[in-house]
């Protein structure tokens, strides 16, 4: 069965039929969702709908855009509910550069701290990386050693994964894997399509980042976990692989990811 890596059910895009939406999901073959946390509140609301369905688990963490809220007052609230047994990942965290607020001193700040923070409970990491590649690698790069040093390891995806196939080869040396989502299916998706072409399948995930991102021929309209069959295709595609193989070696590779294997 099918497993979204990365969705935003929270939103106030599902506010009308999300409990049909998400109880419709056994039916059409996707066993399980990851909803992430952008915000502290988005993170609080994930927990909750981690509470209400026994197939939500959750990632919690703050968005490079959203980082201006943090202090030391309330990372605590991170760090006590990192421990929750349903929630799986730090994230989503990293750089944005695009909208390139708040300052990148505090983007950088909080990301480096969301870091310390995984390798400290041996989580996972969710990455948002935002036309800020070079600053992102080199600061994955000083957490993996700050890992190494505790006896540990940095581990995790790389979400929406838009830089170039040598960028993705580095993150794969490291362990990651990279998340696969709508834009794999765009006609102008020409170095995505390259980057699935060359990296093995072993270490890509599926996601939606739904609301956001609707594949193909949905672009443009609310995305959701269901539009999942649109880039299984397209990986199948590109692959030279089946639907059902597509299937099976991305559920165990997002298992391995969260750790979910039990």
């Amino acid at each position: 069965m099918i497993i979204d890596t990365h969705a935003h059910y929270d939103d106030e895009a599902f506010n009308e039929d999300r409990d049909a939406l998400l109880t419709s999901f056994a039916e059409n073959d996707i066993e399980m969702v990851v909803n992430v946390g952008a915000s502290l509140k988005t993170s609080e609301n994930t927990i909750k709908l981690t509470k209400q369905y026994p197939f939500v688990y959750g990632a919690i963490g703050v968005h490079p855009s959203e980082t201006a809220e943090l202090n030391e007052e309330n990372f605590k609230f991170l760090e006590e509910n990192i421990k929750d047994e349903k929630i799986v990942a730090v994230g989503e965290i990293g750089l944005d550069y695009y909208w390139d607020t708040p300052e990148r001193e505090i983007q950088t700040k909080w990301f480096k701290r969301q870091l310390s923070l995984a390798i400290k409970e041996d989580m996972p990491v969710i990455i948002h990386s935002r036309d800020a590649a070079n600053d992102t690698l080199v600061i994955m790069k000083e957490a993996k050693k700050e890992a190494e040093m505790a006896g540990k390891k940095l581990r995790g995806v790389i979400h929406c994964f838009s830089y170039t196939k040598e960028m993705a080869r580095e993150y794969v040396k490291m362990g990651f894997y990279l998340g696969i989502g709508g834009v794999l299916t765009f006609k102008n998706a020409r170095v995505l399509k390259e980057v699935v072409e060359d990296i093995p399948i072993e270490h890509l995930v599926l996601e939606t980042d739904c609301p956001y991102l609707s594949p193909e021929p949905n672009r443009g309209k609310r995305n959701s976990s269901l539009n999942l069959p649109y880039i299984i295709n397209a990986i199948a595609d590109s692959k030279n692989l089946t639907y059902a193989e597509v299937v099976s070696i991305t559920n165990q590779n997002a298992k391995r990811l969260y750790q979910l294997e039990k």
